[in-house]
């Protein structure tokens, strides 16, 4: 199984991001000055390469669903394989789910899991909290060459992976949560690299 890796943030300096911008009062662009909901024109950004990762992970009550997942034994069949589709095809579908997100022609999809294995959790630490023998991490990649980025499409796919195997597992297990839901990692655009919601600046 693909076990998840933390990102590192060596050779950078990172910038809170409480301070991104100290000029420009926060608001909220999808809404416009009248308080009406409305999709933000991005007719005038230059497209460029922009990368999102999220992730998220399942928590078993025990053991079973895990060791069943392992020997392919659900009944309702490949638990992860199933999972990493829905999650793909969810990512391409995002704008019909999200009401003011921009179709974007994506470039990459890719859903990755963590099965129980003590390696590195969807925090990107390892340890108990990677997960334990009772967990699913998972990570989903999105990319596209365009004018907006693709966080949302990311999350999109990470949940709808979790939520495809709670329905593959619920028979066995009734106690399942899903935790975790973030984006850990954004590229691109003119707001640069974050990696957990913090800024990295280039060291030159």
């Amino acid at each position: 199984m693909s076990v998840l890796r933390p990102f590192s943030s060596s050779g950078r300096r990172r910038q809170d991001s409480s301070n991104k911008n100290n000029t420009d009062p926060a608001k909220l662009t999808h809404v416009s000055e009248t308080g009406s909901a409305h999709m933000v024109s991005i007719s005038d950004k230059a497209p460029t390469k922009r990368v999102a990762t999220a992730v998220c992970r399942v928590l078993f009550t025990d053991a079973t669903a895990v060791r069943l997942i392992r020997e392919n034994q659900v009944q309702k069949g490949d638990v992860l394989g199933v999972a990493r589709v829905a999650g793909i095809m969810a990512a391409k579908r995002t704008p019909d789910l999200i009401p003011l997100c921009h179709p974007i022609a994506i470039t990459k999809v890719a859903v990755e899991f963590s099965v129980g294995d003590g390696g590195a959790g969807p925090d990107g630490s390892g340890g108990s909290s990677a997960g334990g023998p009772s967990a699913i991490g998972i990570e989903a990649t999105v990319a596209c060459d365009g004018k907006t980025g693709v966080e949302m499409e990311a999350l999109t796919a990470a949940c709808t992976a979790a939520l495809t195997i709670y329905d593959m597992c619920k028979a066995v297990d009734k106690g399942m949560s899903i935790e975790g839901l973030r984006v850990v990692l954004k590229e691109g655009g003119k707001s640069g690299r974050w990696v957990d919601g913090v800024r990295e600046l280039p060291t030159s």
